[in-house]
């Protein structure tokens, strides 16, 4: 006997959007409906071409179960429901390799939502557990590296990686233990945000002496771009920043250190402007200004930045195009 299907139901069982339902979402709506989440994902995708270390076999879908959305170029999103045999297109896959906040206002917590919001399917290797909440860092404990090497492989074997952003490395070893990921996977070729945690929002210091200056040997010639907030630059340059003048010498400072490209974010300092400065080798500076929103909720807007700019790079855009689109969504 025939099954009997709700009107507009599919015979796979899911139900269409109409048009005017998805306009509802407006062009930057982060909120999605979790059903379509879970269909997009149900069903993971590798496409060897563009997922460096990617070793499945399925390389595309070819599955009428599969439900996602697709960006528009006019804005706002569509969904798109593929029928027999016809190939969906894939969320970009982002990997987060940074620490957990039980808090859930940064790390991983933010930069999966960051993910999520922006039309990216995320995926996490964690450096390590913290214990905090808005109010401070109570406890810091380190995965063991193996753990953290099996998380990486066990991500970009299968499901593949279209880009990625690191944040807390608290340890040498563990600044060690991506950078030989990275090379072990030739994931250099995708864009990498590199956002070196080191001073919490809160002003808890994240990572060991140590750790410094093998973060800077083994990390910066390997990222797109690192993003690194006032006080962070500060222990990287080796002195305090006090204004504009001293960010475009750290920014350069940074570049002599072997960096691709600097964001150096002047949040920190004072003034009813916030000014960030983009540094690319081998052009000038960019300075990106905004007026000062007046708040207390700060802490993850470093991570959520970082997470963004990898997302957009993932969507396609260039470096300028996505810190400016960054900046745009944290504000």
């Amino acid at each position: 006997m025939r099954k009997a299907y709700r009107k507009g139901q599919r015979s796979d069982g899911l139900l269409p959007l109409s048009a005017g339902k998805l306009s509802q979402w407006g062009t930057n709506n982060a909120r999605y409906y979790t059903g379509m989440l879970q269909h997009a994902i149900r069903s993971s995708v590798c496409d060897n071409r563009l997922a460096p270390g990617c070793t499945a076999r399925h390389g595309r879908v070819l599955r009428s179960e599969t439900r996602e959305l697709d960006p528009v170029r006019a804005g706002g999103r569509r969904a798109m429901i593929p029928g027999p045999n016809e190939v969906t297109h894939r969320y970009p896959r982002l990997l987060t390799i940074a620490g957990s906040d039980s808090g859930g206002g940064a790390g991983i917590q933010a930069d999966l939502k960051t993910f999520a919001a922006l039309g990216c399917y995320g995926m996490s290797a964690i450096t390590a557990l913290t214990a905090q909440n808005t109010l401070g860092v109570r406890a810091i404990h380190g995965v063991p590296l193996d753990m953290l090497g099996a998380q990486i492989d066990a991500v970009v074997e299968d499901i593949g990686v279209d880009a990625i952003k690191i944040g807390m490395l608290h340890s040498a070893d563990t600044v060690r233990a991506v950078a030989s990921a990275i090379d072990r996977h030739r994931l250099a070729r995708i864009p990498i945000v590199l956002d070196p945690v080191m001073v919490a929002t809160s002003g808890a210091v994240l990572i060991d002496d140590a750790a410094i200056d093998v973060l800077v040997r083994e990390l910066f010639s390997r990222a797109t771009v690192i993003t690194p907030n006032l006080d962070e630059a500060s222990l990287l340059v080796g002195h305090p920043i006090v204004d504009e003048a001293g960010l475009e010498a750290a920014a350069g400072r940074l570049l002599e250190r072997g960096a691709n490209a600097v964001l150096l974010k002047g949040g920190h300092l004072e003034g009813s402007t916030v000014s960030d400065l983009l540094v690319v080798r081998d052009a000038g500076p960019r300075w990106m200004r905004a007026p000062r929103i007046a708040t207390l909720n700060t802490h993850g807007t470093g991570c959520t930045l970082s997470s963004a700019i990898a997302a957009h790079l993932a969507l396609g855009s260039s470096l300028i195009d996505a810190v400016e689109s960054a900046r745009g969504f944290v504000r």
